[in-house]
């Protein structure tokens, strides 16, 4: 008899009941896990894959195999595009790109149109650069612009941050769009194509339409967080920096609508498929992106490189989260619960893509990590894209937007605006956190919309 049928039987309950209750106990405990005992991600992934792998029956000595296959085969698609993604936004943001494409943006609208080349800026620049990493460099700008214009600084930081936010959970290559993508085997540039519908109008809801509720939100910036930024002369110049920094966009967008055209000639059409494969497309703009923002402008190739380390280092906790996402991922296929829970799932009268969403949604409130909900709410609805048929491109956008929701106290992101902004908890969440919650929302209603049309 098999442990989980075993188990069942002990306590009186239903297989299926028994199955569906394990797999809620697990993300139950991972949640505890994360939220409440400060377990590293990764730690708690693995925990929890191996306590689900026994309650849901799968022989013991096939469960470290399972984890280890899980942590391969997830991680093993991903872990090139992700890494050449975080050494491409490193070299962006030291080069003074993602700085020279603020200014640019912002001398281009003048005052009065302020938030929205703001919206602008943090989009664009939040294309290559992760989020923190963003955060930290465009945050300094916006004080800057305080100061000069005495406009509130609330209100000119949401459209910037709405842009950093939005494109952080919708648009690959970030890790969070680009796992989900693997997850529900998707394709990359078909979801950055229909991500770049969903996000645009998000975007404009979530950033300067709403930070014109701001205006009143009183915020003393603290001064610790002002830097120097550098003179004109050493920026790269525009057009360098926003073709360098679109490049992967434009390579990957390019590349997509050429393999959906019918191309006779086999050779060609092998050739244009090599080009499209994501590796490909970021081998490219990083190799494209050293010599323009680095080699061409007198910095050496060893400078480049260890910037390159510095960026490798600080992704490296999110590829363990990946990893972890696989491990947990696995031992649900391989234990069969896949099935059950996607025929479970797929009996409820509720649309797939608005069932992704919630389930990201639940594990983004208990959890505060956005790529952890989302990689959470992957595992447990991966099944049903399979059994429901429904685009796969289009419920990683519809996670992706989930994981976005009613950031709060758990959520780091939070407490950096909060600090930053010198702002109080009520403010925080009038500002931050509905921000985030309207980027969320709009975004399911606009992957819905987009389903219909397709």
């Amino acid at each position: 008899m098999h442990t989980d049928l075993a188990l069942a039987a002990f306590f009186g309950i239903a297989p299926a009941a028994w199955t569906v209750g394990a797999v809620a106990l697990s993300v139950v405990l991972l949640t505890v896990m994360i939220a409440w005992g400060r377990v590293q991600p990764f730690l708690a992934f693995v925990i929890v894959a191996m306590l689900a792998a026994v309650l849901l029956g799968q022989p013991l000595d096939t469960i470290p195999k399972a984890i280890e296959t899980g942590i391969g085969d997830l991680l093993g698609s991903l872990a090139v595009i992700i890494c050449l993604g975080a050494v491409f936004g490193k070299l962006i943001a030291d080069s003074g790109a993602a700085q020279k494409i603020a200014t640019t943006l912002i001398n281009i609208s003048g005052q009065r149109r302020m938030p929205l080349a703001l919206t602008l800026t943090g989009f664009i620049v939040g294309i290559p650069l992760y989020y923190n990493v963003g955060f930290v460099l465009m945050v300094p700008l916006i004080f800057s612009l305080v100061f000069q214009s005495g406009r509130p600084a609330v209100a000119l930081a949401i459209p910037l941050l709405a842009g950093l936010s939005i494109a952080h959970g919708f648009l690959p290559p970030h890790p969070s769009p680009t796992a989900l993508v693997a997850a529900f085997h998707g394709d990359l540039g078909t979801t950055l194509l229909y991500g770049l519908f969903v996000a645009i109008p998000t975007l404009l809801i979530a950033g300067p339409l709403f930070a014109m509720s701001l205006k009143k939100i009183h915020s003393e910036p603290l001064a610790i967080f002002r830097t120097e930024s550098r003179t004109d002369a050493e920026l790269p110049g525009a057009v360098n920096s926003f073709v360098t920094a679109l490049l992967p966009v434009m390579l990957l967008a390019g590349a997509t609508v050429l393999t959906t055209r019918p191309i006779a000639n086999p050779a060609l059409m092998r050739a244009i498929t090599f080009v499209a494969n994501p590796m490909v497309v970021m081998l490219v703009a990083y190799s494209a992106a050293i010599v323009s923002l680095g080699l061409m402008r007198g910095r050496s190739m060893a400078t480049l490189m260890k910037g390159a380390e510095q960026g490798l280092r600080d992704i490296a906790p999110i590829l363990l989260i990946i990893a972890g996402a696989g491990a947990l991922k696995q031992v649900f296929v391989m234990s069969g619960v896949s099935d059950l829970l996607g025929s479970k799932l797929g009996a409820l009268p509720i649309s797939p893509l608005v069932l992704g969403w919630l389930i990201a949604t639940v594990i983004r409130i208990c959890l505060g990590s956005a790529t952890v909900a989302g990689l959470t709410a992957a595992g447990i609805v991966a099944p049903l894209v399979l059994s429901s048929g429904v685009n796969p491109n289009l419920m990683a956008l519809a996670v992706g937007a989930g994981s976005l929701m009613c950031s709060h106290v758990n959520d780091s992101a939070f407490w950096m605006f909060k600090e930053y902004f010198n702002l109080s908890l009520k403010d925080t969440f009038r500002s931050w956190t509905m921000m985030e919650t309207l980027a969320g929302i709009f975004g399911l209603l606009l992957t819905l919309l987009l389903e219909r049309l397709l």
